[in-house]
């Protein structure tokens, strides 16, 4: 299994309820709304199938606000597809995030704060289609 860190965001600015509430909603997506769980995720171990076009100026905003000491927190993590193959290897797929991934690459970063959403082959093939690879 991967050894990750993990985070957890108990209050945000004053702490008060609307606050707490913001930050939740912001730091989910409709794959991760479930899951509360943020790890540092190795960028060695993440496969991104597909080629993404980003936005410069989003990509630059992204390295600066990664780069601050009071504002890296401020970045979503990325979602992670976590599948594990048939004779147990683990495999971590990565379909969206891809300013956050880039700003991180960039950064020679060498990990990235993720939320790891456990997933199956069935996940996997909605993605990829015919061309799903065997996992060992």
């Amino acid at each position: 299994m991967l050894r990750t860190k993990r985070y957890t965001k108990t209050a945000v600015g004053k702490g008060n309820l609307i606050d707490f509430l913001t930050y939740t909603i912001r730091m989910a997506s409709i794959h991760s709304a479930g899951t509360d769980e943020v790890h540092d995720v190795p960028m060695a171990v993440i496969i991104r199938p597909f080629m993404a076009e980003v936005d410069e100026n989003k990509v630059q905003s992204l390295m600066k606000t990664i780069e601050g000491y009071d504002t890296a927190d401020l970045v979503p993590p990325i979602d992670i597809l976590w599948i594990e193959g048939r004779e147990g290897g683990n495999y971590y797929y990565s379909f969206g995030g891809c300013h956050r991934y880039e700003a991180h690459r960039r950064l020679q970063r060498s990990t990235i704060r993720a939320k790891l959403i456990q997933s199956t082959m069935a996940d996997l093939k909605c993605y990829l289609g015919a061309s799903t690879p065997d996992l060992k």
